[in-house]
């Protein structure tokens, strides 16, 4: 089992390059199933996350290139409507292909995705929608299947918004036939970025990135190209990199206008930024104060920056309380936090940090992709070294973070179970 090892202390200076968003990348390579024709992905990152859905769309038949960043899809014959579980259990987005299967092959036969180490993420809104849309949905042996001649559009209320759920139905409700109109539908960039691509492809859809979404469904999709937006959340773990290490970072290629909520927080902790349309400087000279902030849906402050903000708030003055909102047993990176010398209670849904803490280099365990973020960013900014477990988390969703980091000057290296030291090129 691979580790990262880290000597922390050093402010972090120079420029890094933002990749694309893994949250984006997913639904658009799952959408590919909808129809014929060769689609051209570019900017996709290679996480481990991403690999796992190429070979999902190849064992479904889909032909899958990778060269570097750039993907290119043909989905004009599947051989198989059935994702397995040995794929699914590795990757919960694998749900995301239950809807373009539906609706363009009439089936579909999807293993369940089971528990998650960050609490329950139910699939129940995305089967009830596609229920509305006259799909005979049934689950049967730990597998989801659903049938439908053509599903017809419906009018679909989440009861909560779900991303997934909600790109799940936008993507089944493109091949439908009617009108479709998501309400209480989530809003992040992600599902935008989804929905640009389908309508390239053909499809008729508006209001995406609002909470009412609506999609007048189209007979087929051809094949297009597309560039991924950046990841918002790798650009927020380098922006908090920088500022727990009080260094001078450059962010490039990101988009800031996707990062409102995590930008005010950060000014608010005292942290200087100079924003441009594609870049975000930062310099964190200052001394940071604590803050309070509560983890919402887009556009709210994201639960996936909450557990590297809580890194960040141990080195800030005064109390800080950060309420998690969105997943219930979020808090596992705490008790790792503690071994490395934070000040930090848990209650119930809250953490409260009381800080300034001396962080010191410990072996520690990661429960999690975005724990696990939080995690190295503690140690850089920590004295000693600090030693990660279970790092292939950080693999699921950041591509290169070790040589990232090298080139902002921190001293960090990526083992082999068994094996001395060995940095990763």
């Amino acid at each position: 089992m691979d580790r990262t090892v880290i000597t922390g202390g050093t402010p972090l200076r120079g420029e890094v390059q933002i990749g694309g968003a893994k949250n984006a990348a997913l639904p658009i390579l799952a959408s590919t199933i909808l129809g014929g024709g060769e689609c051209v992905i570019t900017n996709v990152p290679r996480v481990v996350d991403v690999v796992t859905m190429g070979k999902l769309l190849g064992i479904l038949g889909a032909k899958v290139h990778y060269e570097g960043n750039r993907a290119v899809i043909n989905a004009a014959v599947i051989t198989s409507t059935q994702a397995p579980y040995d794929l699914v259990k590795t990757m919960r987005a694998s749900v995301l292909v239950l809807g373009p299967l539906l609706a363009r092959w009439g089936e579909a036969t999807v293993s369940m995705p089971g528990g998650c180490a960050i609490g329950s993420r139910p699939v129940n809104l995305h089967l009830a929608g596609l229920a509305k849309m006259g799909a005979d949905v049934s689950m049967e042996h730990g597998y989801i299947r659903a049938k439908a001649k053509r599903l017809i559009g419906a009018q679909i209320y989440c009861d909560t918004p779900t991303v997934t759920g909600t790109e799940n139905l936008m993507m089944a409700a493109s091949l439908a036939q009617g009108t479709t109109v998501i309400e209480n539908a989530a809003k992040e960039p992600e599902i935008v970025d989804l929905a640009n691509f389908l309508m390239k492809r053909g499809a008729r859809i508006d209001g995406a990135g609002s909470d009412v979404i609506t999609i007048e469904g189209v007979r087929e999709l051809h094949g297009s190209d597309h560039d991924v937006i950046p990841d918002r959340i790798e650009a927020g773990t380098y922006l908090v990199a920088g500022a727990i290490t009080r260094g001078t970072v450059t962010l490039n290629r990101c988009r800031p206008n996707h990062m409102d909520a995590l930008l005010m927080k950060l000014r608010e902790a005292g942290v200087g930024m100079q924003v441009d349309k594609e870049q975000i400087h930062l310099n964190a000279g200052s001394p940071l104060k604590g803050i309070d902030i509560r983890t919402l849906p887009y556009p709210g402050f994201p639960t996936d920056m909450q557990a590297q903000m809580v890194a960040l708030m141990t080195s800030a003055e005064g109390t800080s309380v950060i309420t998690e909102t969105v997943f219930e047993s979020r808090f596992m990176h705490v008790e790792e936090l503690r071994r490395m010398g934070a000040d930090i209670k848990v209650e119930g849904n809250r953490a409260v940090v009381t800080g300034p803490s001396r962080l010191a280099g410990a072996p520690v365990m990661a429960s999690d992709l975005r724990a696990s973020a939080g995690l190295v960013l503690a140690g850089l900014a920590a004295e000693g070294t600090t030693e990660i477990l279970r790092v292939y988390h950080l693999d699921r969703g950041y591509e290169r973070m070790e040589e990232k980091l090298r080139g902002l000057g921190a001293t960090i290296t990526r083992h082999k179970e068994g094996t001395a030291p060995a940095e990763i090129h």
